[in-house]
């Protein structure tokens, strides 16, 4: 399946401080997904940059899949999930299995990104919450995810320009 562009529009600029963030991490989520539309099997698994030999597409999808299980659900929602990366190997969540094709990994970040905006429903963004053994606050590290989901947008129009020549925002 290639799948096809979502509708992605920027977020409305008379949004409070919570709503605004809220409406950038779905724009940046929706960035990240449409950065595979169009793209064949082959293409969104591809590894094109020698010295980062993880980073396809689809692979920093499932990363981005794992940062919000990791910051969302398990350090500011405080729920008891297991961890989608290991602490052992740093590129764990980035590599690709026989299982992960276009539509799974997409359905798994979907699912993910639904979650996540369930568990921010009603965030008071000074929420006390520890990560990582560190005291912090929900709107602190909510800063956090979406800074990690924009940054690695940079990657994606990087690694989707060595594919196949797609430039975009």
């Amino acid at each position: 399946m290639i799948p096809l562009p979502r509708d992605r529009p920027f977020p409305p600029t008379d949004l409070n401080v919570t709503a605004s963030l809220l409406a950038f991490l779905d724009f940046v989520q929706t960035t990240a997904v449409n950065k595979v539309a169009g793209l064949r099997e082959s293409q969104a698994a591809a590894t094109p940059i020698p010295s980062s030999p993880v980073m396809s597409p689809l692979g920093v999808l499932k990363h981005l899949t794992a940062v919000l299980r990791q910051h969302v659900q398990i350090h500011i929602g405080g729920l008891d999930l297991p961890a989608l990366w290991d602490s052992a190997d740093h590129d764990f969540e980035w590599r690709l299995g026989v299982e992960d094709t276009i539509s799974s990994v997409i359905a798994r970040f979907d699912e993910e990104c639904a979650v996540t905006r369930l568990t921010l429903t009603g965030l008071d963004l000074e929420t006390p919450i520890v990560s990582y053994g560190k005291p912090n606050r929900a709107g602190r590290l909510l800063v956090d995810v979406i800074q990690e989901c924009a940054r690695h947008l940079g990657h994606l129009d990087i690694v989707r320009e060595l594919i196949d020549g797609t430039t975009g925002e």
